[in-house]
């Protein structure tokens, strides 16, 4: 009898830890009508602009594979008949990358935010438009190093943006809004492509492409200079009312390292946090996959038997859809406030698709479904998560270096992902696909495993310091995540 009562009594107080936290989750989406219309302000600046910068970035880094059907090898690469040229023109851009991203993400806090994106919208715009210059290997080279090195200032400083105006159960849907015009650059790419394969102009197609592509961004760069606002403590674009509701969210549940500074502590932090090399390891996989559909997407479609034209055209609805599954499932973790088990299941979906390449070789309705598979499992795995990690470092300082530390690995998937689709593997391209499965379902192994990390490194907190009100303030400037009262998103 007693031990029926004891069972009882902890079912019972099971139940009510249970609704404590429904409760607690609910009362991170209550806002009062002041914070409501203070995010549709935010959001009606912050979001176009931001957007439409990825948008001419991720033109600007992927349309080496259209340019690739318009003759770009036959004039500049002496028709590179094994392919190994154009792989190491495109891998150029992520060497530097690499190398540049934490540097310049650290550095971009002692600068106002508007003109350090701006510059780095202009540079890059400026070397894509000078690659329709270029007349042999060494000027493509030249050109995809420079783009590199200003991407490597705007990719990861974008999440430490918006995470000075965002909470962490706004930021997976504005990352998805985000991150998904990459796909939406990789529809408006192979529409552009169409579009000037039938111009007839008076210079080479693909010079034509990087003058089109290119000319927007550096007009994007004095818009953002101009238009986006600094950060919340000093950003004109706020009044004296709606500044104190941005600060309030902006230290909600972490209080840490702000403004111009740089917490070198932190940095050390970072480097030994196991969990930002296995965020490495889910973004090596999804950059393998991510580098190879951008560079030769058209080129796996075309050899499903249609036209350069056709093909070119066929890429459009793969990245359409996969923009779509990226924000439905980025609203989804938001409203759940869980990251892992979506990112498992968006990983193992691109697994699925590439499974499909290795092993139906004739049925092309069945591979082009794969290559809906592919976009939309990588391009949702990559949006969530770059937000997964915006909000669960604790500190600016920790963020501005985990962020570029984790994607600088991320990144050295990119350059492989850029030499496993030779020429002379095609059309069944083995290798590639096979390498990018394996990694497609590394990815979703190690989202499992992160998500259990985190759900236990948070029991564990609430046992010893009893669980915070999802409004707290948590002082995180000393020990960053690690401060006894600060929750991870699992």
């Amino acid at each position: 009898m007693s031990d029926d009562k004891h069972r009882f009594s902890d079912e019972k107080t099971s139940d009510i830890e249970k609704v404590e936290d429904v409760k607690a989750n609910a009362a991170a989406f209550v806002q009062s009508p002041e914070e409501r219309a203070l995010v549709r302000k935010l959001d009606r600046r912050i979001l176009p602009i931001a957007c439409l910068m990825y948008l001419f970035a991720y033109l600007d880094r992927s349309n080496l594979g259209n340019a690739r059907l318009q003759g770009l090898p036959q004039d500049t690469l002496h028709g590179d008949p094994t392919g190994k040229l154009f792989d190491w023109v495109n891998s150029a851009f992520f060497f530097s990358y690499i190398l540049v991203q934490i540097p310049a993400t650290i550095t971009s806090k002692l600068f106002p935010p508007r003109l350090w994106l701006g510059a780095t919208a202009i540079g890059w715009g400026v070397c894509s438009t000078l690659m329709s210059s270029a007349f042999d290997f060494s000027g493509l080279i030249v050109a995809r190093v420079g783009l590199g090195c200003f991407e490597a200032g705007f990719g990861p400083a974008i999440p430490l943006y918006f995470s000075l105006f965002y909470t962490k159960a706004e930021m997976g849907l504005r990352m998805a809004h985000w991150f998904g015009f990459a796909a939406v650059a990789g529809a408006f790419g192979g529409l552009i492509a169409f579009g000037i394969q039938h111009s007839h102009a008076s210079i080479a197609p693909w010079r034509l492409l990087f003058i089109i592509e290119g000319i927007p961004a550096i007009l994007m760069g004095v818009i953002a200079i101009c238009f986006l606002p600094d950060r919340p403590e000093v950003t004109k674009y706020l009044s004296e009312e709606e500044r104190k509701i941005a600060m309030d969210r902006k230290t909600r549940g972490t209080s840490g390292d702000m403004g111009a500074m740089v917490a070198k502590s932190h940095i050390a932090m970072a480097f030994r946090d196991y969990r930002i090399y296995l965020g490495g390891v889910i973004y090596f996989g999804m950059n393998c996959a991510l580098a190879s559909i951008s560079a030769f997407l058209p080129t796996i479609i075309k050899t499903f038997g249609w036209t350069n034209a056709i093909a070119q055209l066929l890429t459009v609805p793969p990245y359409v859809v996969a923009a779509i599954v990226l924000v439905s499932c980025s609203y989804a973790s938001d409203r759940v406030q869980s990251r892992g088990l979506f990112i498992a299941g968006s990983s193992f979906l691109g697994g699925i698709g590439y499974l499909i390449l290795l092993t139906v070789h004739h049925n092309q309705h069945a591979r082009y479904f794969a290559t809906f598979c592919i976009t939309s499992g990588t391009y949702t795995t990559i949006g969530l998560v770059i937000a997964w990690y915006a909000h669960n470092l604790g500190s600016e300082t920790k963020r501005a270096t985990g962020i570029p530390m984790f994607m600088a690995i991320g990144q050295c998937g990119s350059i492989l992902g850029s030499h496993i689709y030779p020429s002379t593997e095609g059309p069944k391209y083995i290798k590639g696909f096979a390498i990018s499965c394996a990694l497609e379902l590394l990815a979703c192994l190690m989202g499992l495993v992160l998500s259990i990390s985190y759900r236990m490194d948070n029991n564990r907190r609430d046992r010893l310091y009893g669980k915070p009100s999802p409004q707290e303030k948590v002082d995180t400037s000393e020990f960053a995540d690690k401060a006894p009262n600060f929750r991870y998103m699992p």
